[in-house]
């Protein structure tokens, strides 16, 4: 049963940084496409960025593009979620999720993924 670890979560002030981190066991996740999602309370899950199993496509939401920064440590077999200039409307449980289908052109929507972390919490707040 592949498994995915969010971890990295905490609490930041306003215009602070946050650097996520998704692993796996059991699988080489360098080998799949990966999402991050996050769900605020009372929202809906909604995708913050994904990448493509071949590295080729990086899609960013519109509410995160030019802050949050997704990539790749082969080494460390792991997907990171760098955030920057993080605002109180980022406040959510963020995931990661994943899947060996996921690839350049797909939509970085919740149902594309067929495995899930359990999320970690990321708190904006002074």
């Amino acid at each position: 049963q592949e498994q995915l670890v969010e971890s990295g979560g905490g609490l930041v002030q306003p215009g602070g940084s946050l650097r996520l981190s998704c692993a796996t066991s059991g699988f080489t996740l360098e080998d799949y496409g990966v999402g991050w999602f996050r769900r605020a309370p009372g929202s809906e899950r909604e995708g913050v960025g994904c990448i493509s199993s071949d590295g080729g496509s990086i899609y960013y939401a519109d509410s995160v593009k030019g802050r949050f920064t997704i990539s790749r440590d082969s080494a460390k077999n792991t997907v990171t979620l760098q955030m920057n200039g993080l605002k109180p409307e980022d406040t959510a449980i963020y995931y990661c999720a994943a899947d060996d289908l996921y690839d350049s052109g797909d939509p970085c929507a919740p149902n594309e993924f067929d495995y899930w972390g359990r999320g970690t919490q990321v708190t904006v707040s002074s």
